[in-house]
C-alpha cells in the first residue's frame, strides 16, 4: 500500500502565483536561473537557486549560498506574500501542454516507503547533489522542490480528480513557456476518501526528483540526530510529491550527439556501423521502437537496434532499452564511448527541443553526428523499477514539469 497524508502547504497569494512560480532548480543553469529571475524579486529561483544573487565567481557550495536562500526564503514569505494553510490539505495539480494533460494529487508521501522501496527507484543519485539539497533543505527547514511520481492508475483516485477538478482551482495560469498550471485543494470532505484510495496503489515510482527524495532522507537523519528524538509523525519523515497516473504519464526522448568521429571521416564511420547493425537511407528524424535515427552530413540514416516487441515483456531488463543497445551496439563499439556518464564528447539534448536542435548542432560543426532515439515508455520504466534495475544515464525526460514554490513542505 501507498501511504500518504495531507500537509499545511506554504504557498503564495494568488495573485502573486504566477510571479512566484519557478521551473524546478535543476532544469537551468546559473546562467539561465539568472535571466529568468531578472526583473522579477518574486521569481522561486531567488530560493531554488541563491547563487544568482551572489557573485559569478561564488562557490557553489560555500555557506554563504545556504544562508542567502534562507534570506532570500524569509523575504520571499513577506512580499508575495507566502501563506501557511490553516489545516492540513491535498491538492490536484494539472499540468496542461498543448493536447496533453495530467492531473496528479499534490501529498506528502512517506520516506518510510521511500527506504522499504514501496517507493521504487530507477536512477542513481550523486553525492554532491545529494549535499547541495539537503544544505539547502536544513537551511530552509522546508521541501521547495516538487517530486514527480507516477503509479498504475486507479479509477477511484481518478474520479476523485474529477470532482475536484470541477471546483474553482486556487491556481490557474500558464508560464512563459506556455504550460498550464491549475492547482485545486481537495474538500474536506472528500479527503479521506482520496486518502483511502491510495491504500490500494501497490507501489509508486519516482519519475522526475530522485535527489530531492534522497535529500529529503539525509535531511530526515540529521534533523533526528539533532534533535535527539524519534518522533515519527514528524513532518520531516514524510516528502512533497505529486503523483500522475501512469497513463497520463508523458516521456519526451533525451537524445544524444557525439562531439567527433574517433578518427574516422562520415564515410568510414557509416561503413563501420552498416558492419554492425542494419542501415536505411532517407529516414525520418523521428524513428520507430528499436531504430534509433542518426544524423551525419546533412542526412539522417535509420539504424536498427534489435527485434521490435509488440508489448513490453514481464520482467524487462534495461539492457533491453533502446539507450542500452544504442550504447552496446554503436556508441561503445564504433565511437569509443565507454562510458557514456564520463565521456566529455557526449551531449544530452532532452526534452521539447527536437530534432531541430540535433540537425543545428551537427550542422554548425558542433558535433560529428547525432542520435534521436523513441521515448522511454512508461511501462518499460515501472517494468525496470520493478526488476530493482536502474535505468540506463539521461534516458528519460518527464514533460511537462511541476513548478516550484506553489506548494511548499515546511519541516
Amino acid at each position: 500500500m501507498a501511504a500518504i497524508r495531507a500537509f499545511r502547504a506554504l504557498r503564495p497569494a494568488p495573485a502573486a502565483a504566477a510571479h512566484v512560480a519557478a521551473v524546478p532548480y535543476d532544469v537551468v543553469s546559473t546562467e539561465e536561473a539568472r535571466t529568468l529571475a531578472a526583473r522579477n524579486p518574486l521569481s522561486f529561483l531567488h530560493v531554488s537557486r541563491p547563487e544568482i544573487d551572489l557573485p559569478p565567481e561564488t562557490d557553489p557550495s560555500a555557506a554563504i549560498v545556504y544562508e542567502t536562500a534562507a534570506r532570500n526564503f524569509e523575504t520571499l514569505r513577506r512580499a508575495a506574500p507566502l501563506m501557511i494553510e490553516e489545516a492540513p490539505s491535498l491538492y490536484f495539480y494539472r499540468l496542461r501542454a498543448g493536447l496533453h494533460e495530467q492531473t496528479g494529487l499534490a501529498a506528502c508521501f512517506s520516506l518510510q516507503e521511500y527506504d522499504a522501496n514501496v517507493i521504487k527507484k530507477h536512477e542513481r543519485t550523486t553525492p554532491d547533489k545529494e549535499d547541495d539539497r539537503t544544505r539547502h533543505m536544513l537551511a530552509l527547514r522546508a521541501q521547495t522542490g516538487i517530486v514527480f511520481l507516477t503509479y498504475r492508475a486507479n479509477a477511484d483516485l481518478d474520479a476523485s480528480a474529477v470532482r475536484a477538478c470541477a471546483a474553482a482551482p486556487l491556481y490557474d495560469f500558464e508560464a512563459p513557456d506556455g504550460v498550464r498550471h491549475t492547482i485545486w485543494r481537495v474538500d474536506e470532505a472528500d479527503r479521506d476518501r482520496v486518502i483511502g484510495s491510495f491504500a490500494h496503489v501497490a507501489a509508486l515510482y519516482i519519475a522526475d526528483g530522485h535527489h530531492r527524495v534522497a535529500s529529503a532522507a539525509r535531511a530526515r537523519s540529521e534533523m533526528g540526530a539533532r534533535s535527539g528524538t524519534t518522533d515519527n509523525d514528524a513532518e520531516r519523515h514524510w516528502f512533497i510529491a505529486v503523483a500522475f497516473p501512469d497513463n497520463q504519464t508523458r516521456i519526451l526522448p533525451y537524445n544524444r550527439t557525439v562531439e567527433n568521429l574517433a578518427g574516422m571521416t562520415p564515410a568510414r564511420f557509416l561503413e563501420a556501423v552498416r558492419a554492425r547493425l542494419p542501415v536505411r537511407e532517407d529516414a525520418a528524424p523521428l524513428p520507430l521502437k528499436k531504430e534509433v535515427s542518426m544524423y551525419l552530413g546533412g542526412e539522417w540514416h535509420a539504424v536498427g537496434l534489435g527485434p521490435v516487441r509488440s508489448v513490453v515483456p514481464s520482467g524487462v531488463k534495461a539492457a533491453q532499452l533502446d539507450v542500452s543497445l544504442l550504447q552496446t551496439g554503436l556508441l561503445e563499439p564504433v565511437l569509443g564511448v565507454k562510458d557514456i556518464r564520463t565521456d566529455k564528447r557526449v551531449t544530452f539534448i532532452g526534452g521539447a527541443r527536437g530534432t531541430r536542435e540535433l540537425e543545428r548542432l551537427v550542422d554548425s560543426g558542433r558535433a560529428a553526428v547525432a542520435f534521436s532515439l523513441a521515448p522511454v515508455l512508461v511501462d518499460e520504466l515501472l517494468a525496470v523499477a520493478d526488476a530493482g534495475e536502474m535505468m540506463p544515464p539521461k534516458s528519460t525526460w518527464f514533460e511537462p514539469k511541476l513548478r516550484d514554490g506553489l506548494l511548499i513542505h515546511t519541516i
